[in-house]
């Protein structure tokens, strides 16, 4: 379990398939303290660090990973948002996220509102969003601001802006969206009893 406040800006530094699968390999000032096995979040998706050193760290993206996330298109170079696991006991900042992402979402508006900015992004109809609800972009938690069938926007404040990979996020970019769990246990309740 995450709770999408994105603690570090990690870099692809080097990218290796192997068969059906990539392994990535993130520079990031978090690489040091994480363990072989561990579960960390990479722009909302939970993957298993399964090599590290000082600097850097490495991760698996399996087939069925790299076609529901945006990971398949990730080049060196690409700038990523990296969550550790939350530890029980401690304050839930964001929301519960679970580091599954439920689709890949499109970016089709930036707007700077001199001092904010607005994303708004598009996704496939089968999810539901909810004013003033919780949504994680790229592994960040967010509240949405506007919801309409097949899209929604959100508002970004200009620390959220310049500590996570928003700063290089464009109309046309493609982004990781993980729906609220409690409105997706919900929404499910609600189709079975029609």
């Amino acid at each position: 379990m995450f709770t999408g406040i994105i603690e570090e800006v990690g870099q692809v530094v080097a990218i290796a398939k192997e068969a059906g699968n990539i392994h990535f390999t993130i520079a990031s000032g978090l690489s040091s303290g994480f363990k072989i096995d561990q579960s960390v979040a990479h722009n909302g998706c939970c993957l298993t660090v399964v090599a590290q050193n000082e600097h850097q760290h490495v991760v698996t993206a399996i087939h069925e990973t790299l076609i529901k996330t945006n990971l398949g298109s990730w080049q060196i170079g690409t700038k990523v948002n990296i969550e550790r696991c939350m530890q029980l006991g401690g304050r839930l900042d964001g929301h519960m996220v679970q580091g599954h992402v439920d689709c890949v979402g499109t970016c089709t508006e930036v707007l700077d509102e001199n001092g904010s900015w607005r994303f708004t992004f598009q996704h496939p109809d089968t999810f539901v969003t909810v004013e003033k609800g919780s949504i994680t972009v790229n592994g960040t938690s967010l509240t949405v601001v506007d919801a309409k069938k097949g899209s929604f926007s959100v508002c970004i404040i200009p620390y959220t802006y310049e500590h996570t990979n928003f700063q290089q996020l464009e109309v046309g970019g493609q982004v990781n969206l993980e729906f609220d769990i409690i409105g997706k246990y919900v929404a499910r309740y609600l189709s079975l009893q029609q």
